[in-house]
């Protein structure tokens, strides 16, 4: 059975986007736009690379998964959506990298 993990963390995203639920992080996140969006990657990428060179295993995984989502965010105020990136990883699934 095949664990769509992402799949269904996208699906959240999105559905948080359209709800009228005013108390959700991620439809503040989205609605403050590109700009905070993007800062919150930069931050919560190097918070995992903080965490990967001196934390332990468990804090890399921690923000390593805050990372994901917050990516997953950004892609989404793109209007990209999960097939888009589905449809890139299988492009690049045989091809040869020198």
């Amino acid at each position: 059975m095949k664990n769509d993990y992402f799949e269904e963390l996208f699906k959240t995203i999105t559905l948080r986007q359209k709800s009228k639920n005013k108390n959700s992080y991620t439809k503040k996140l989205l609605n403050q736009g590109p700009k905070i969006i993007s800062q919150k990657v930069g931050e919560e990428s190097a918070e995992l690379i903080i965490d990967y060179l001196k934390g332990t295993k468990k804090r890399t995984v921690e923000e390593a998964v805050d990372l994901i989502y917050h990516v997953f965010v950004l892609l989404r105020s793109k209007k990209i959506t999960f097939k888009d990136i589905e449809k890139e990883i299988n492009k690049r699934k045989n091809v040869r990298r020198k």
